[in-house]
């Protein structure tokens, strides 16, 4: 069996997902394109040397409907004959056409692909596609559905994170994304995003707030305990699920939850011979990918069983990886995860994560492995684990090796 390497990684700076965000204009395609062009430029391979573009969105309606994938590469400057791959594993999309990629070059089906991922979330609202697992009642009330920021909170309830736990995280967050901007060590992987004229119109992550503090996250109303309590009462369908838990703490709000943005991102995976053939080297080495399903209710718990399970393959042990990126879809998340495998803060998201920057959903798991990759470089550290929780109720997780 092969090797898959990353030879290069790349990302879209995240705008606000709202009308008036500064990536709202922009369309998935077109904010793909450029990717998949900026791609091309670094690298210097012809349109026809990629196998396959696989490409990760998790709302699939609208203009993000039919073949995203395939619509890209033709409004790109790779060759038409690529046929282009759309994935849907929500949250881990991104991740996962990165993770299938390498699995795709490591078996031999092709010497490289492009993968990542697009959200367009000001533009395609999240849950515009009328998921059947939240909406269809023969299977939301079977597998005792509630919304992700209930889950999160069962989380917080069921591992005994408090409302100053989970803001002091967030906290951390924004304090670590504005610092890691004001270090330039972004600067490698963000492509700046123009409008048709060629006018760059964002070249920075607009979302963060870097001066939140506690006092300020103290003020806000926690989001979801209205609809946990009163209608439709989705805490009763929790501890109809979880009846040990006398009552949901009720914690996350806007500020320590991920932010809804907009952005894209795409990772070069091939083999040793592509990089030999078109005078590239090779960053990292893919070393392990995993994925795995879990409590649909409680739901955001996947990287936990994701990670060991990636561990396993690897044949590594937690104390093996130098540094972390796990999704910061809610405080609970990560705090879960660091307290699961006692794992130091000082290792994990240390250029902060989705609550200081957003979380455009279909690309954020290769955001967090270009993240991982481009930190590995500059510390020097050897490997590297990322890892995102799914809705639904699942996980995936890659490990890095440092080239």
């Amino acid at each position: 069996m092969s090797d898959a390497y990353i030879y290069d990684a790349i990302r879209s700076p995240r705008g606000k997902g709202r009308a008036d965000g500064s990536l709202h204009e922009v369309t998935s395609v077109a904010l793909g394109k450029q990717m998949l062009n900026a791609l091309r430029e670094r690298c210097g391979f012809d349109g026809h040397a990629i196998e396959d573009v696989i490409w990760g969105n998790a709302t699939q309606a609208m203009e993000q409907g039919g073949c995203l994938a395939r619509t890209t590469v033709l409004a790109s400057d790779l060759d038409e004959r690529i046929p282009g791959l759309s994935i849907n594993r929500f949250c881990a999309s991104g991740m996962e056409a990165v993770n299938l990629a390498a699995n795709q070059v490591k078996g031999g089906a092709g010497e490289a692909y492009i993968a990542g991922g697009v959200e367009m979330m000001s533009r395609v609202p999240m849950g515009s596609d009328g998921a059947a697992v939240a909406v269809d009642p023969t299977v939301a009330m079977d597998d005792y559905f509630v919304p992700q920021g209930i889950s999160a909170d069962i989380i917080a309830t069921e591992f005994g994170f408090s409302r100053d736990d989970v803001d002091a995280f967030a906290v951390e967050s924004q304090k670590r994304a504005a610092a890691a901007w004001a270090d330039s060590r972004f600067a490698k992987s963000i492509v700046p995003v123009t409008d048709v004229n060629g006018l760059t119109i964002l070249d920075r992550d607009e979302y963060m707030r870097p001066g939140t503090d506690m006092q300020s996250l103290g003020g806000l109303k926690a989001s979801f305990k209205d609809m946990g309590e009163v209608m439709p009462g989705f805490d009763n369908v929790a501890k109809l699920k979880y009846p040990h838990l006398e009552r949901i703490n009720h914690v996350h709000h806007a500020g320590n939850s991920s932010g809804i943005v907009d952005g894209s991102a795409a990772v070069l995976v091939g083999s040793k011979e592509f990089g030999e053939a078109w005078g590239l080297k090779p960053r990292a080495r893919i070393r392990a990918t995993s994925r795995i399903g879990t409590d649909p209710t409680i739901m955001l718990t996947g990287p936990v069983p994701a990670t060991e399970r990636v561990l396993k393959t690897a044949g590594m042990e937690i104390g093996d990886i130098d540094l972390f990126e796990v999704n910061e879809a809610f405080s609970s998340v990560v705090l879960r995860f660091m307290q699961a495998f006692d794992v130091d803060h000082g290792k994990v998201n240390v250029n902060g994560g989705a609550i200081a920057m957003g979380h455009p959903l279909g690309a954020s798991g290769a955001i967090i492995i270009g993240t991982l990759l481009d930190e590995m470089e500059r510390t020097g550290k050897g490997t590297g684990l990322a890892t995102l929780c799914v809705a639904s109720g699942m996980g995936a997780a890659t490990i890095l090796e440092l080239v």
